[in-house]
């Protein structure tokens, strides 16, 4: 039985595929908030730079409003990487889930391929056997015919 030897190894394929499944689902997740991030940012760093700059006419305040606008844009950058980072991941475990996927799917049509061919295999046994036992009904019958035609007695 070749199918039945499949059964644990498609097991283990399938629970390949279900952990890529989570792990993609780990990186949406992680996608999404890191997303969320640099959404927030760019929002603040745009009301931030839309504030009015009418109390910073001392020339160290706008300094320091001019060095947290860069720090600020530096970490839109920074969270801009991060986000691109994540979504590479993400591609990266997607394309592992598509390839357990069509592993699985793969090594399932192969046991079904083998039981299918084993239950035509059992059906043809079955047939032969059926076959055999009517030819032994008709041979019997036949003998049994013949001896009630000679009287019994055979030459």
């Amino acid at each position: 039985m070749r199918s039945q030897r499949l059964d644990p190894l498609l097991k283990v394929v399938q629970q390949r595929q279900d952990k890529a499944a989570r792990d993609v689902a780990e990186r949406e997740r992680e996608l999404a908030a890191q997303q969320e991030r640099l959404d927030a940012l760019r929002r603040y760093a745009e009301e931030y730079a839309a504030a009015p700059a009418t109390a910073t006419t001392v020339p160290a305040l706008l300094v320091n409003r001019l060095a947290f606008r860069e720090r600020l844009n530096a970490a839109v950058v920074q969270q801009a990487g991060v986000v691109d980072n994540s979504k590479r991941l993400s591609d990266v475990e997607r394309a592992r889930l598509m390839l357990a996927s069509r592993e699985t799917k793969v090594l399932g049509q192969l046991a079904d391929s083998y039981r299918a061919q084993e239950s035509k295999q059992a059906e043809q046994r079955v047939q032969r056997e059926l076959d055999d036992i009517g030819g032994r009904t008709a041979r019997a019958a036949a003998v049994a015919a013949e001896s009630a035609e000679t009287g019994g007695n055979k030459p």
